[in-house]
């Protein structure tokens, strides 16, 4: 038997509990056939050399806004709060439309697969314009990129006690039935998917408590995920006790969303009760390291949130906030941040490493398929790239070395099977013409000169 693709000479990190050093990975449709140790591999139509680099699986990015790298490090806010950031950036996202959606979705699956990242979700939550999310949808095609989108939504405008304007806020019948359109267009829940959707109301602060009751109702319906922000900034708490009368995550849990569908993004100030509650109810979270620290309002303790027996993934974030979409540096972060918290035991590389495959796959209910490269599993993989000057000396251990030096690069990425980048370089042809009508939108939506 001949297999598709053969990746070998590789420290191979399968997952948590199995790693080969000196080993081969082999890829036949599309999937991960067989792994083993160098010596006994199969023939293979393409045979990929490591040269002994680490493989590992695809990152996974739990929480991302795509649209934002289209106004990244603007500087009006670049040193507001959340609230503050948001508010000075609404109006320029009320100018983006189906075409600037395409680009900075291109862009932004370009720069993760760069980062080691083979499938991500998106958190799209403002619409100006109809079909924005078609157009993410186009993108992932185009690329051959592993795509869960989110069907976000707001309807409290600035008008109505929310923050943003009238322009990017929809009426709650708008939004349900757009989200029913995407899911019977879109969702592919087969094995092997390369395209899901979500429900994903911005935040509670955002939308009225009848829509987080019918997305909630909606994804019984069609057996989907729901994901949302919470617990993110104090603010949040203020204003949940002012217009609910309840903590945010009381809210969530009285709108029906504590449940094993459900994953949030952030979640910094709960209370210990409250990450009990959650964790019992099967609800994961996403820690977004980089963007909270430079928003500078504080970030979940990951290894916290894990012994209480919550999931946790990592996110990029929005490309405005975070300013890059590199899940490695957002796994360094973590493992920075973790250590910083708890101490020099809390938090190992591999830890970190574990976060942003199996952890970002249980936020999306897909760790059976990613995350990990046991037989069976979607072909997502990552040949890391690192300077013989950043790894001289390091000869002990690879996946730590993998975040304590660097920084690292994808080499080479493979999704669903094809490599998608090569020699730290992306394939795809189209990329410079991408490039430069995505800064004729970006300075366009950021009100500079041509």
């Amino acid at each position: 038997m001949t297999v598709d693709l053969l990746v070998r000479d590789a420290y191979v990190y399968v997952d948590r509990d199995w790693e080969i050093n000196g080993g081969w990975i082999a890829i036949k449709d599309r999937r991960v056939h067989s792994l083993g140790k160098s010596g006994d591999e199969p023939k293979a139509a393409r045979t990929i050399s490591a040269k002994g680099r680490l493989v590992t699986p695809g990152l996974i990015n739990a929480h991302h806004h795509m649209y934002q790298n289209l106004t990244r490090s603007f500087a009006p806010v670049t040193n507001g709060t959340l609230f503050q950031w948001l508010t000075g950036l609404y109006p320029l996202w009320a100018n983006i439309d189906d075409e600037s959606v395409y680009l900075s979705t291109y862009i932004a699956m370009v720069e993760l697969l760069m980062g080691g990242c083979t499938t991500s979700m998106d958190h799209m939550y403002v619409h100006p314009k109809p079909f924005l999310i078609d157009a993410q949808f186009r993108a992932a095609r185009d690329i051959g990129f592993r795509f869960y989108a989110t069907r976000g939504s707001m309807t409290r405008s600035v008008e109505n006690g929310g923050l943003p304007p009238a322009s990017v806020v929809q009426s709650e019948d708008e939004i349900l039935s757009d989200s029913v359109r995407l899911v019977e267009k879109f969702h592919d829940a087969t094995p092997g998917s390369m395209a899901r959707v979500a429900l994903a109301p911005c935040s509670l602060f955002s939308v009225t408590e009848n829509i987080m009751s019918q997305s909630a109702q909606l994804a019984d319906k069609y057996d989907l995920r729901l994901h949302t922000h919470l617990a993110e900034d104090p603010q949040e708490d203020e204003y949940c006790a002012e217009i609910y009368k309840c903590t945010p995550v009381e809210y969530f849990e009285r709108v029906g969303w504590a449940t094993p569908r459900s994953w949030v993004a952030h979640f910094i100030y709960p209370t210990e009760d409250e990450i009990g509650r959650l964790a019992h109810a099967g609800v994961c979270a996403t820690q977004c390291p980089c963007s909270n620290m430079l928003i500078g309002g504080g970030s979940a303790d990951v290894m916290g949130l894990r012994k209480r027996g919550m999931r946790v993934g990592l996110g990029c974030d929005g490309s405005a906030s975070t300013d890059h979409a590199s899940m490695w540096l957002e796994a360094r972060t973590a493992l920075l941040l973790g250590r910083y918290r708890n101490g020099p035991h809390s938090m190992s590389a591999r830890d970190a490493l574990d976060v942003a495959t199996r952890g970002g796959a249980a936020c999306l209910g897909w760790d059976n398929e990613i995350g990990h490269l046991r037989p069976g599993a979607c072909a997502d993989l990552v040949i890391w790239h690192m300077s013989d000057v950043a790894l001289a000396g390091a000869h002990s251990d690879p996946v730590e070395a993998w975040l304590r030096c660097g920084p690292a690069v994808a080499g080479t990425t493979i999704v669903n099977g094809e490599p998608l980048i090569e020699n730290s370089l992306p394939v795809m042809s189209q990329l410079s013409d991408v490039l430069r009508e995505h800064a004729k939108h970006a300075r366009r939506i950021q009100c500079l000169e041509a």
